[in-house]
């Protein structure tokens, strides 16, 4: 048996894989380096620490953004460290959880897993992590003994001192950081990139999958996505002309408004997302699809004033407020979860002399529930509604 451990960078390998560089059955293990795009030998019959002297000299310093060489260079450095270890025995695949909330290290894990999907390719196994958002049901726990503890934590304070006071969040070595119990877990080519879209952004890897926040299939967000489009009936009757939801996804929301039989103008700006809104929305009544964000909705001059806006979830991501001010509405509907209602909505809205408060409500609570086909849980912290009305003297 052969065990290869794929990894961003070196610390990497004693972080999170010590368990397996430590292995008693002797031997040899391959630690492929994607930062430096090569692979490093520990030879049949090492001790621990001689792993790890042979390890420490790769720990430099951050010198810039590092990511993953991706999966052909990948199945390269794989398939030669595996032919020079001899080619026909088994081998074990190891590597970062493509959920690792360091998005570097999750990029790593992913293409890890592509590059071993071909035929003849050991399995791959991952490791819990960092994962500050999420907790993994994992398939193998490896709880370290006081010997290997004291092992990865000398490691640590020798090899990467500089690394616990680095800046960078993706690279700085803390204390959640350093797992006392090493945990992995398999997955399937559907969770895995449901996994690693998950912990995305807005961007294209967001929306590398259909519906990457499951508001498809989850309990709370069909509840959340129904309360919501309620809220707007009951405030906004559909005879008042077309409602505009800005970065209105794959439609989830969008669909309830047009059953509901209002008009609206779905936004979407992400190019991925959009054809998919598109299609989705094909015959759904009323429904108009185009590119604008809350940026170039605030510049549009001399169109139709719209029945209302709605910023549903999507004010997370350093948008100007003050933009706002220059919707052609009266009538801005905003949903939030708590926090972030309170501390970047309330106090703007505290000083704006353009809107006020036209009411609060509740749309869905807190909830614990399980994602990507239950391979890790997390804790959705709920929505509030805030219904915005221009003043009469704006």
């Amino acid at each position: 048996m052969i065990d290869i451990v794929v990894v961003l960078r070196a610390e990497d390998a004693v972080l999170d894989f010590l368990s397996v560089l430590a292995d008693d059955r002797g031997g040899e293990t391959r630690v492929i380096l994607g930062d430096r795009a090569e692979a490093l030998t520990l030879p049949a019959g090492t001790d621990l620490a001689e792993r790890l002297d042979l390890l420490a000299p790769y720990v430099g310093p951050v010198a810039g953004h590092i990511t993953s060489p991706g999966p052909d260079a990948l199945a390269g450095l794989i398939r030669d460290a595996d032919a020079e270890a001899g080619a026909g025995r088994p081998v074990r695949i190891w590597t970062h959880s493509p959920a690792d909330n360091r998005r570097s290290r999750g990029r790593l894990g992913r293409d890890t897993a592509i590059a071993c999907a071909g035929p003849g390719q050991g399995p791959v196994r991952h490791a819990v992590g960092y994962s500050p958002y999420l907790q993994f049901l994992s398939d193998l726990d490896r709880p370290l003994d006081r010997r290997l503890i004291a092992a990865k934590l000398d490691f640590v304070n020798r090899s990467c001192g500089h690394l616990l006071a680095e800046e960078a969040p993706e690279y700085v070595v803390q204390t959640p950081r350093i797992p006392a119990t090493e945990r992995f877990f398999d997955t399937e080519p559907d969770q895995r990139e449901r996994l690693f879209a998950l912990l995305a952004s807005l961007d294209d890897e967001a929306a590398s999958v259909v519906d990457p926040w499951e508001f498809g299939s989850s309990p709370y967000e069909s509840e959340r996505l129904d309360a919501t489009a309620a809220w707007v009936r009951d405030r906004c009757p559909a005879t008042d002309g077309t409602l505009v939801e800005v970065g209105a996804c794959e439609g989830a929301l969008t669909h309830r408004l047009a059953a509901a039989g209002f008009a609206v103008r779905a936004t979407e700006p992400n190019p991925v997302f959009r054809p998919r809104l598109a299609a989705a929305l094909a015959g759904a009544g009323a429904v108009t699809v185009d590119d604008a964000d809350l940026a170039g909705l605030a510049k549009e001059d001399g169109g139709p004033r719209a029945a209302a806006h709605l910023l549903i979830e999507m004010l997370y991501y350093g948008q100007d407020l003050a933009l706002l001010d220059d919707l052609a509405t009266d009538l801005v509907f905003v949903a939030l979860e708590p926090d972030a209602l309170r501390t970047r909505v309330r106090p703007w809205l505290e000083r704006s002399t353009t809107w006020r408060a036209d009411g609060e409500v509740v749309l869905v609570p807190p909830r614990v529930e399980t994602v990507c086909a239950g391979r890790a849980y997390l804790s959705k912290r709920g929505s509030v509604g805030l219904l915005l009305r221009r003043t009469a003297a704006s």
